[in-house]
């Protein structure tokens, strides 16, 4: 009798949760579902899970648990879902991230990050089994660390934002052809998503919407993954979407949604859907009626207005000629990523010396805020002597305009004007790193902060080294060119000088550009920049932020120290803690410390094949791999000839140089 009373009393603890296992919303008005992030529900009845704040997330949940589980079986039941989106950028071609739909175990997911994490998951949670979470995503940004196939696709996400399955975006129409479809196009898409309990088999459908009909689902699913989520799900759940930003801004929307366990989701009424009408300019489809009428001209002008009419067209011309451009043919192709100088020059206040941020040998480098955007940007002006033609160096940096890394200042764009080129960057509210290592700072970085920037600059390298679709030789890693964000995380900058190859391939000879103390000895002789002449000059970097001192300094009036010779000294005596950073006081972590002197030696190898890879790098940061013993390599001091300028420009540079005895490593014979 007992059994049979806890049996009935379980049954209608499901039979009322069950109540809740369907559910539609067109529009969202008189809705209650739990908000928490910058998720709002607009007076229009749209669900808006981001807005116009950088690095945020939003969630939006049902406000029930839902039963997805049979009782007797412990199997997860069929169930499905629809839903109207749109994501709406703030430029036409550049999204921020995308939008998932979630399953979760609790309404909300509060420990989870923004930007690539998507609001779902953290560093130490992604890839958890213990997460609990099954979700759709639509994404808008390729990040390399979760293998994305593009920037444009669907992907299902189990415990973890590496896809189980994912493809480009698009549907199948009637006659069984692909057509693209781009998730940030800012207008309302279609999305249902479906899974058999019986052949555990997941399937995503999109379509793209024509405004007041009702759409009709493609026959052919865009993406289908057999998958059991039994031990994935638990027996109730809670259903939402979740959405972040990062650096780039977007809006992205919900218009309606409806869902069902055990049958189909009922269909969405597209006619009662709310109206998205806060597309961008560019995205804004006019309303017949709501078109500007044309000002009528009127009859015989007077001779005041002529005499007016004349004067504005003279001013016109003025101006025109102030901000003019040539746009030629071949640049039509790199459009989105092309600045209008006029707009830059707004961004900066007319270049004026209240925004300098810093003179370097390469240009001067502005602040500026993008006005139709509001995004803060560094942008740097650099005077154009190379004899690289135009079109290939613009074609680089609109390639390198696509890397994303967390240790990657941003590159946005550039700007083509007269001799001039302009290149614009994410700005970064703490500058470079140079300015807290040298002179007298106001802050001063203790070691773990320093240890962390070195890490981190050292997985950005090897994301550019190994991990992109190109080789990236960066050819200036210095402390100048490692910009910190407003938590002093690191972000290795500049990308001008930069250049791309094939994986495979070998780099070709070019114009021998760098700095002085960072140069490694076969790019001087050889003008080839490579992987091993990157290193090179990490290892110069790793020396530097240790020490605080430059590669090449001085010491008086006539006398200059060479810092890889100082620290081989310092090591040679069995001392080589003795070089480090007399600011660094007692509060650090001497085995560290030590292992990244010593990095920096191997590093700074005269012999470019002795010198270890990025990807070793990071390695023995890390600890995964010990590193070699300094004195098994039979290490000596050696010379070594450095070009004579300070900075070398990238032009061709004589081959007149200065010997600078005892500075660089090279093994023994």
């Amino acid at each position: 009798m007992f059994l049979k009373l806890v049996f009935m009393l379980f049954f209608l603890v499901t039979l009322v949760a069950s109540k809740d296992n369907s559910f539609i919303y067109n529009g969202f008005q008189s809705s209650h579902l739990y908000l928490d992030g910058i998720a709002e529900l607009t007076p229009d009845g749209l669900l808006r899970l981001t807005n116009d704040t950088e690095h945020e997330k939003g969630h939006a949940f049902y406000p029930n648990p839902v039963v997805f589980k049979n009782t007797i079986s412990e199997s997860v039941s069929s169930f499905s879902t629809t839903f109207v989106f749109a994501i709406r950028p703030q430029y036409p071609t550049l999204s921020s991230h995308g939008i998932v739909f979630v399953v979760s175990p609790t309404k909300g997911l509060p420990n989870s990050k923004a930007s690539q994490y998507l609001g779902l998951f953290n560093q130490s949670n992604n890839g958890n089994s213990s997460n609990h979470v099954f979700g759709v995503e639509l994404d808008t940004l390729l990040s390399s660390e979760f293998d994305d196939i593009n920037d444009n696709h669907i992907g299902i996400d189990i415990n973890d934002l590496k896809s189980a399955n994912s493809t480009p975006a698009g549907y199948y129409d009637s006659n069984g052809q692909f057509k693209n479809m781009s998730l940030f196009s800012g207008y309302p898409m279609h999305v249902w998503i479906e899974y058999d309990g019986e052949k555990k088999k997941i399937d995503a459908t999109l379509a793209p919407i024509n405004v007041g009909f009702n759409v009709v689902k493609p026959t052919r699913p865009l993406l289908s993954f057999t998958k059991d989520l039994s031990p994935i799900l638990n027996t109730s759940m809670y259903v939402g979407f979740s959405s972040s930003t990062g650096s780039i801004l977007s809006s992205h929307y919900v218009l309606g949604w409806s869902f069902k366990v055990n049958g189909q989701a009922q269909n969405l009424d597209i006619s009662k859907l709310p109206e998205l009408r806060t597309f961008a300019p560019e995205l804004r489809i006019l309303d017949d009626k709501k078109k500007s009428k044309i000002l009528t001209v009127g009859l015989p002008l007077s001779l005041l207005s002529l005499l007016f009419m004349i004067t504005l067209g003279i001013m016109y011309y003025i101006k025109w000629k102030k901000f003019a451009e040539i746009l030629e043919d071949w640049e039509q192709e790199y459009g989105p990523h092309r600045f209008k100088f006029k707009d830059l020059y707004f961004a900066t206040k007319g270049f004026g010396e209240k925004g300098l941020l810093g003179v370097g040998g390469f240009g001067r480098v502005y602040k500026g805020v993008i006005q139709s955007s509001k995004l803060e940007v560094a942008v740097k002006r650099v005077s154009n002597e190379s004899r690289q033609g135009m079109r290939e160096f613009v074609s680089e940096i609109v390639s390198i305009g696509r890397l994303r890394h967390r240790n990657l200042v941003q590159l946005h764009g550039y700007c083509r004007r007269k001799r001039e080129l302009l290149l614009v960057y994410d700005y970064m509210p703490n500058g470079s790193l140079d300015n807290y290592l040298y002179k007298q700072p106001k802050v001063r970085l203790n070691w773990s902060q320093r240890f962390r920037i070195i890490k981190g600059v050292a997985s950005g390298v090897v994301y550019l080294h190994e991990e992109w679709e190109k080789v990236v030789i960066h050819r200036d890693i210095k402390a100048s060119n490692v910009l910190l964000d407003s938590e002093f995380n690191a972000r290795l900058g500049d990308f001008g000088l930069s250049r791309l190859y094939d994986h495979g391939a070998d780099p070709h000879t070019t114009h021998l550009v760098g700095t002085i103390g960072y140069l490694a000895p076969e790019h001087i002789r050889t003008g080839k920049a490579t992987k091993f002449s990157d290193v090179f000059s990490f290892g110069a970097f790793l020396l530097e932020v240790v020490c605080g001192r430059r590669p090449i300094g001085r010491v008086g009036e006539n006398e200059s120290l060479i810092l890889v010779d100082y620290v081989f000294e310092c090591w040679k005596r069995g001392e080589i803690l003795e070089a480090k950073d007399v600011y660094l006081g007692t509060n650090y972590v001497s085995e560290e410390v030590e292992l990244v002197l010593k990095l920096g030696l191997l590093c700074l190898h005269s012999e470019p094949l002795v010198r270890p890879s990025m990807r070793q790098v990071v390695q023995y940061l890390e600890r995964d791999i010990a590193l070699p013993d300094l004195s098994s390599l039979s290490l000596s001091s050696s010379g070594l000839t450095f070009g004579y300028q300070e900075c070398v420009e990238d032009k061709t540079m004589p081959y007149t140089s200065v010997s600078i005895a005892e500075s660089v490593l090279s093994g023994g014979r």
